[in-house]
């Protein structure tokens, strides 16, 4: 009885618990919204963009349930760094800002209008009680999260455009550090690789291809021809094909700057290479110290890469640029208004290389598409002429012509591959990932665009190369001689290989001989010009047409010594070895013709700047004996065109007694001039100018003595 009583209050006190549990709810899942921390906001973190911060977080499962049902709304509040710690002390001015209030169910917020490179802290919370965005300044009615900090980055304007223009600027800085190091390490070597190019020009194709591979400019190479031509030691033709292969050995660039630059990043590396260096530089050796400029240059080259990948705006398919290039590159002449672009920024930047390495920035970035980009490429291909033609302007004729092939070619090939650019494409494309080849991949379009390069530049040269002399002859159509002054520094007798006799190598040599000596007497003509010259125009210009003589006389004086010394190698006989050392001698002494002449120009340009001016009787003395060496050159020249052992050296020994009698009169004056006025500076000058010409008049007569003693007793 007992038991079954107790029995029925346990039932009856256990409903009254139910009840009132359901009444009034479980303690253990009742929300107290005063209970919760800064804990609340789990991974609460901030990334710097353009101008601009994202801000993600995350809320506890049934925290965020309990936002929901209650519509607690979230808000962010920011500050400056700086304004942080003003506002910390109480000063004015560093105010913190407040967001809109953001719905619970977003996790992320960006927030826009920020200072670009300007460091932010930021802090998300909700009101316990009252609209948020009305309490939130009231400490005590809401709870934030930790602070999380973030640096913008700078937003695209005239900071970020110098920034990147200066970082282009790096890279070819460090290009041209590099190029100009390896040169001076191996010059000598890349030039007589470039000076031995026979008429093959296959072999002219794979000598331009090694020399640009190695000084990683296609501009070096192109200059370096033109300069040979220009100077007569290499013809049209050797030139067409040295320009072909700089074009395939220019896409070696972009293949390292997308493994080291891209893919491997070997900007990390770079310091240790510069340490590893350094060292270099205090050796006396001065090829181990162009190697130290080389490596120096290198990792320059690289670095400047690195800032050039940073500063390259990070464009979303949204904006204006990208869209630009998205709509046009279908079109049918969106790829020619493409390669005009590029194009432009090649003749802008002077290097079609740095442009290369800006185009497959852009691509990395996604900037530009990948059809973009391969029809930008091409137009680099043309942007990369300017070079040349700009370094033959002041040349002669057959520079000009050699740039004038080397832009055909150039132009030539894109045209063709514009034709059939988008099956190109597509098989670049099939090379690069079959199939599955996706241009929006960036990696895979970085790889195409390279492989793009390369592949165009290659098939040109296949296809072209068996139109060098259509290429040639155009050349000649469209850049039409001025004259004598223009044809004379092309080699005509001894460009070719050897003939079949030494007799009739050492015929060709002195055919070249006697046009040396022409070339060389015209310097006596540019000195009397400048010296009776009152414009500083034309002063200048014989000082230009000095300086350029000068440079072909030696030039000229080493490959007939070069030639003549290959000719040794064959069988003569005495009279024709006779000939061939005069032939070395009189070359040896017209080129000291020519060093004299420059001596006397940088003689005459320093007294014209001090301001030094001659007497009348002191600039008809050197006058008269300028006339006295005209006439003797003429002498000269007559015995170079004559037969070897057969002329008289009469006449030249009378010229060569009156130069010593006019040297002796004006020494005389000078002398006197010395004992009246105390001007030395002056009567030095004069002394040494007509010093000078008296052993231009010894060097004259040697030529001729060579002539006659060419010839077997």
């Amino acid at each position: 009885m007992v038991k079954n009583l107790y029995l029925t209050f346990l039932v009856a006190f256990t409903g009254i618990l139910s009840f009132t549990s359901q009444a009034h709810g479980d303690s253990s899942s009742v929300f107290n919204i005063d209970s919760l921390t800064a804990d609340v906001f789990n991974n609460f973190s901030a990334s710097g963009k353009e101008e601009a911060a994202k801000l993600t977080w995350s809320l506890d499962h049934k925290v965020f349930q309990e936002f929901i049902d209650r519509d607690i709304k979230l808000i962010i509040t920011y500050n400056t760094k700086i304004g942080d710690k003003r506002h910390s002390k109480g000063y004015t001015g560093g105010e913190w800002s407040y967001t809109k209030a953001i719905d619970p169910t977003e996790t992320s917020y960006t927030l826009e209008g920020l200072i670009g490179a300007e460091s932010y802290v930021f802090k998300i919370g909700f009101a316990k009680e009252g609209d948020v965005a009305k309490v939130h300044g009231d400490k005590e009615k809401m709870i934030w999260s930790e602070k999380a900090k973030t640096k913008t980055e700078r937003g695209w304007g005239i900071m970020r455009l110098l920034i990147l223009i200066g970082s282009l600027g790096f890279f070819i800085y460090g290009m041209k550090v590099m190029s100009e190091g390896i040169q001076q390490a191996a010059g000598n070597r890349l030039r007589s690789m470039l000076g031995s190019i026979t008429s093959n020009r296959v072999k002219g194709v794979f000598t331009g291809f090694g020399i640009t591979s190695i000084v990683q400019s296609s501009s070096v190479t192109t200059v370096m021809t033109v300069s040979f031509v220009n100077a007569g030691l290499m013809t049209l033709r050797q030139s067409a094909g040295v320009m072909m292969g700089a074009n395939i050995g220019t896409t070696i660039t972009g293949w390292l700057v997308l493994l080291l630059g891209f893919k491997v990043s070997i900007s990390s590396y770079a310091l240790m290479i510069i340490a590893f260096a350094t060292p270099m530089l205090f050796f006396s050796k001065g090829k181990i110290k162009s190697w130290a400029s080389a490596l120096f240059g290198f990792c320059i080259l690289f670095l400047g890469l690195s800032f050039l990948k940073d500063s390259v705006p990070d464009l979303d398919e949204s904006s204006a640029i990208v869209r630009f290039f998205v709509d046009y590159k279908d079109v049918w002449y969106g790829s020619v208004m493409f390669v005009g672009l590029g194009a432009l920024v090649t003749i802008v930047i002077q290097s079609s290389s740095a442009a290369m390495t800006l185009t497959l920035t852009m691509a990395s970035t996604g900037i530009i598409p990948f059809e973009v980009a391969c029809a930008m490429v091409l137009g680099e291909n043309i942007g990369t002429t300017i070079t040349a033609e700009i370094a033959s302007l002041i040349a002669n004729v057959h520079a000009k012509r050699s740039a004038r092939i080397h832009s055909m070619f150039n132009i030539v090939g894109v045209f063709w591959m514009l034709l059939i650019l988008p099956f190109f494409l597509d098989f670049i494309g099939w090379l690069v990932g079959g199939t599955g080849f996706d241009p929006k991949n960036t990696e895979m379009s970085t790889t195409g665009i390279t492989l793009f390069h390369t592949m165009f530049n290659l098939a040109n040269v296949v296809l072209l190369i068996w139109f060098v002399p259509q290429l040639v002859n155009l050349a000649v159509k469209t850049v039409k001689s001025r004259g004598e002054a223009d044809e004379e520094f092309k080699l005509d007798y001894i460009s070719g290989p050897l003939g079949s006799t030494a007799e009739l190598c050492i015929l060709e040599a002195k055919k070249e001989v006697a046009k040396f000596g022409k070339i060389t007497s015209k310097m006596n003509k540019f000195t009397e010009t400048y010296l009776n010259s009152t414009e500083r125009k034309e002063k200048n210009k014989m000082l230009r047409k000095i300086r350029k003589y000068e440079e072909i006389t030696d030039r000229v004086e080493i490959e007939i010594t070069s030639y003549l010394g290959k000719v040794a190698q064959l069988e003569m006989s005495r009279d024709a070895s006779f000939r061939m050392r005069g032939m070395l001698n009189i070359s040896n002494d017209l080129e000291r013709i020519g060093d004299i002449f420059y001596q006397m120009s940088k003689t005459l340009e320093r007294k014209d700047e001090s301001k030094i001016y001659f007497t009348p009787e002191q600039r008809n003395g050197i006058n008269k004996i300028l006339k006295a060496i005209n006439e003797a050159f003429e002498i000269m020249n007559e015995n170079l065109n004559s037969e070897y052992g057969a002329i008289s050296l009469e006449k030249a020994k009378s010229k060569e007694r009156e130069i010593n009698q006019i040297r002796n009169e004006l020494r005389e004056m000078h002398h006197e001039i010395i004992s009246k006025d105390t001007d030395y500076g002056k009567a030095f000058i004069f002394n040494d100018i007509f010093s000078s010409l008296e052993k231009i008049g010894d060097h004259i007569i040697n030529v001729s003595e060579h002539i006659t003693s060419n010839r077997s007793e």
